[in-house]
């Protein structure tokens, strides 16, 4: 018996639908609500560290995702400079234990796909174009959701995996938000070189970091990450032309990522966030769960890592237990604060060390550090 038959999640990013894809396998009723009317097929790549290549597992999505994406291990660091001399070749700590590899890159939009593919099997449905408004907890036994304005029923628990901007975050009263912490980033999808075989970064220069990261055979996604400015009014062709003239500092690999990117690959911009919602992200029948409860600036590549382990610890508990009782939320809480808070303050001192041009700061040990505890499973 599970603590619920019947659930809405909001959402359909990887964290929502790895909840869902649980829930589901679980023979829970699932419904998942996406504002956006279908699956993007735009986007560049993400970095997905170990203990996300072991969720996918616990998912049952792995076979799947290992195929379309690139696992490598290590990182490469290189300087500025035509010659893009290497200054060091590290190990990457395996945050996902020895079955897993260190790390691997893969095009978001395959990464959505064969998460949707798994959810709808399972017999997750998935409501597109639709956003949840509103709820009404009446009752300690459920919560009854609002969809486009309109009740779309009671549910035994409603989950807020709508990101960022979370409309549940504020249905429930938390005001706690995202708050840009100075960084802003450029990325870009293009072709892999041959000499690419994991992810390269780069300090110094004209930006605080440059890099990029392998998604395939194929295919890699590059990025600029520099102070924040107001970026988001730019043509695409605007967008190129910055991204190209930021990165003539940088040789070696570089060189090809301009090429791709005068034959037309276009550049997006954001800015890193951070925030951590403290003490308990459920109110009654109602929890928000990865970038709705924390984000973090990528400085660690654990953004995504650490949503997905939000959804599996909690359907894990919501399949194990028979009844959402403040027992349930007590250990939610008890393996998921913590964790969470330590990457999002770990992701955020790494970045203020580049905005300060901190030479002194020991930034290997406190990637190690977070890394060790994130070898022990959530």
């Amino acid at each position: 018996m599970t603590a619920v038959s019947k659930v809405a999640i909001a959402g359909a990013g990887v964290v929502g639908l790895a909840a869902a894809i649980q829930l589901a396998k679980a023979g829970v009723e699932v419904d998942l609500y996406e504002a956006k009317p279908e699956l993007s097929a735009l986007g560049s790549g993400i970095s997905l560290q170990g203990n996300a290549l072991r969720a996918f597992d616990a998912l049952g999505a792995w076979d799947d995702i290992k195929a379309a994406g690139y696992p490598f291990e290590g990182l490469t660091l290189r300087a500025p400079g035509p010659d893009a001399p290497v200054v060091a070749n590290l190990p990457d700590v395996k945050t996902g234990g020895p079955d897993y590899p260190a790390a691997m890159g893969m095009p978001r939009p395959d990464l959505a796909r064969i998460l949707l593919a798994h959810a709808e099997r399972a017999g997750a449905t998935v409501h597109f174009g639709t956003k949840v408004t509103g709820l009404d907890a009446r009752s300690s036994d459920g919560v009854e959701v609002f969809v486009d304005e309109r009740s779309a029923g009671v549910y035994d628990l409603l989950i807020g995996a709508d990101g960022l901007n979370s409309v549940v975050r504020g249905l429930i009263g938390i005001d706690t938000v995202p708050e840009p912490n100075g960084m802003g980033i450029w990325r870009t999808f293009v072709s892999r070189p041959a000499e690419v075989e994991r992810t390269e970064l780069y300090y110094g220069g004209p930006v605080y970091i440059a890099g990029y990261t392998p998604t395939g055979e194929d295919s890699m996604y590059a990025f600029l990450v520099e102070k924040s400015q107001d970026r988001f009014g730019v043509s695409d062709a605007e967008a190129t032309s910055i991204m190209l003239e930021e990165s003539r500092a940088y040789g070696g690999p570089w060189n090809s990522i301009r090429a791709d990117l005068e034959k037309g690959a276009h550049a997006n911009y954001t800015w890193f966030t951070k925030h951590i919602v403290e003490g308990r992200w459920n109110r009654g029948r109602v929890v928000i769960i990865g970038d709705a409860a924390h984000s973090c600036p990528p400085t660690i590549a654990q953004g995504a890592a650490q949503g997905l382990e939000d959804a599996v610890v909690l359907t894990e508990l919501l399949v194990a237990r028979d009844a959402v009782d403040e027992a349930l939320w007590d250990e939610f809480h008890s393996r998921r604060v913590p964790r969470a808070t330590a990457v999002v303050e770990a992701s955020a001192q790494l970045a203020q060390w580049q905005i300060d041009g901190d030479r002194d700061a020991d930034a290997g040990g406190l990637i190690f550090g977070v890394a060790q505890q994130m070898a022990r499973p959530a």
